[in-house]
């Protein structure tokens, strides 16, 4: 698992644009090249390499090409408890049924 240590959205968006530049580059591919293969408008990387904007559907086809897709399941993991009352006063789930 990688720590960002950045201090705003905007250098964790800096950040993440530039590794995916990295191992893009690493990999042997062009821009159109990770376009083609992810499914993605070449526009969309470009303007994801030099702005960090890019749709989280974009995001994900693009980290699945350059074999990143697991980090994905490092974003918002639960938070443990605190204390012994975090954990008895956690509300059970219900499953909402569907009509």
């Amino acid at each position: 698992m990688f720590a960002f240590s950045m201090t705003s959205p905007a250098e964790v968006i800096r950040g993440l644009s530039q590794r995916m530049k990295r191992r893009r580059i690493d990999g042997g591919l062009t821009q159109k090249d990770l376009a083609a293969r992810a499914g993605v408008s070449y526009g969309s990387i470009r303007l994801f390499e030099e702005t960090g904007k890019i749709s989280l559907g974009a995001l994900v086809r693009v980290a699945f090409v350059l074999e990143g897709e697991a980090e994905f399941e490092h974003l918002f993991p639960p938070r443990p408890p605190k204390t012994i009352d975090d954990v008895v006063d956690r509300p059970v789930r219900q499953r909402v049924r569907r009509k």
